[in-house]
């Protein structure tokens, strides 16, 4: 016979004739055995581990799950629905041929459409490996602007293009109007104004972007060895000190200042190679560099070690 033993906490249940003993739980026979005796101390027990069988009709199938999707928080509904497979056997049908089962649709037409972007914006995030946070703040951030509905006649790939360049920048890894157009079906001038009105509606704002957000990402896509990274970006922050480039974007000046420090350096990259991973076009490059060309000699960093001597630079 089992003993209970009962404290303070729940029932616990052991061998009588060894109390302190392990018990073993055989989960195919649902029973508790004492290791010690082999007395059957409890049984009928249930296993709460994870279910590994598949309840699907196709054999090929590797997959075991039978409880649908994640429950997804930002939908109205939790995006709780049941879905019946087609019957196959005779009770399924009635006497005139018509499935008995039918699945009713109970998603609303909103949660619907915030599905849909949700995809979306998962789809243009992965192209451009952005990180499992990001998208949940721009999964956020369309729900909101969603609900409030204030950007009414605009398409919600258009919104969910803006969110998703919000969050990057809120995020701290900024990206270019550029290449979120490049990862979606949106123009650029679309997803500028809509970019606009959401921060007007939600009432937030963004910090402003410097070269040093683009800079270490250029030069790793170009290639560059850390000490060039690290001249261009001190060319960058010492050309916006001396205020050389008045009203020029962080990404052309970030441009021209890896292409200075390049050319100063033995991995010489060309204005086409720069603009391309830049987003930028060759002459923007030549503008920005010709402010910076004629203090050159002050902005490389005191250590750098040139292949090139500042005079022997380009001049463009």
């Amino acid at each position: 016979m089992a003993a209970t033993s009962r404290g303070d906490s729940l029932p616990k249940v052991q061998c009588p004739n060894h109390p302190d003993a392990i018990l073993v739980e055989d989960y195919r026979a649902g029973d508790m055995i004492c290791p010690e005796c082999g007395l059957v101390v409890g049984d009928r027990v249930i296993d709460v581990g994870s279910e590994w069988r598949t309840f699907t009709n196709e054999k090929a199938t590797k997959d075991p799950s039978r409880v649908g999707d994640a429950q997804n928080p930002l939908l109205n509904g939790g995006d709780l629905t049941t879905m019946i497979s087609k019957g196959t056997g005779a009770a399924s049908f009635d006497e005139f041929g018509n499935n008995k089962y039918q699945n009713r649709r109970t998603m609303s037409s909103s949660d619907r459409a915030m599905l849909n972007a949700f995809k979306e914006i998962t789809t243009m995030a992965d192209r451009i490996n952005l990180p499992r946070n990001i998208i949940d703040r721009t999964n956020n951030l369309f729900k909101q602007v969603y609900e409030q509905k204030s950007l009414k006649g605009r398409s919600n790939d258009a919104i969910a293009s803006a969110c998703l360049y919000i969050a990057c920048r809120q995020e701290g890894v900024p990206r270019t109007f550029k290449e979120i157009c490049a990862v979606s079906r949106i123009s650029k001038k679309e997803i500028g104004r809509c970019f606009k009105l959401i921060l007007k509606a939600l009432e937030t704002s963004v910090d402003l972007i410097t070269t040093g957000d683009f800079m270490s990402r250029f030069c790793s896509n170009l290639g560059l060895p850390k000490q060039v990274q690290m001249a261009a970006t001190y060319i960058a922050r010492k050309a916006v000190e001396l205020d050389l480039v008045p009203g020029r974007s962080p990404i052309s000046v970030a441009a021209a200042a890896i292409y200075m420090a390049s050319q100063a350096s033995a991995e010489k990259k060309t204005q086409k190679e720069i603009g391309d991973i830049a987003g930028v076009a060759d002459v923007t490059i030549r503008q920005s560099y010709r402010l910076i060309y004629p203090r050159a000699a002050d902005l490389f960093p005191p250590d750098f070690k040139f292949d090139t001597p500042v005079d022997k630079l380009p001049q463009l």
